[in-house]
């Protein structure tokens, strides 16, 4: 599995429209990368005489795909401030 870790920092507002403070501007910061390794389970792609072995990821949704290529996105930190508070 191909671990992503991410920090992710939210600025809320709140508008006429709708009084509820809700996000306007999210930002997604990737922290580090730990790869999985080589696919396991590659696939053959054929279009006429033409050939091409390509990882799994490329080609299955994610429950068939093997191990290795599966991605997982862990949040690290989540931020959340208001628009007053990013003004100063």
């Amino acid at each position: 599995m191909t671990i992503y870790l991410v920090d992710i920092e939210q600025v809320t507002h709140t508008c006429p429209a709708y009084p509820d403070a809700h996000p306007f501007d999210i930002r997604r910061t990737l922290v580090d990368v730990i790869p999985g390794g080589p696919c396991r389970a590659s696939v053959t792609i054929r279009c006429g005489d033409t050939t091409a072995v390509i990882p799994c990821r490329r080609h299955e949704p994610a429950k068939r795909q093997c191990g290795a290529c599966r991605a997982i996105v862990t949040e690290r930190t989540i931020t959340t401030r208001h628009l007053t508070e990013v003004r100063g």
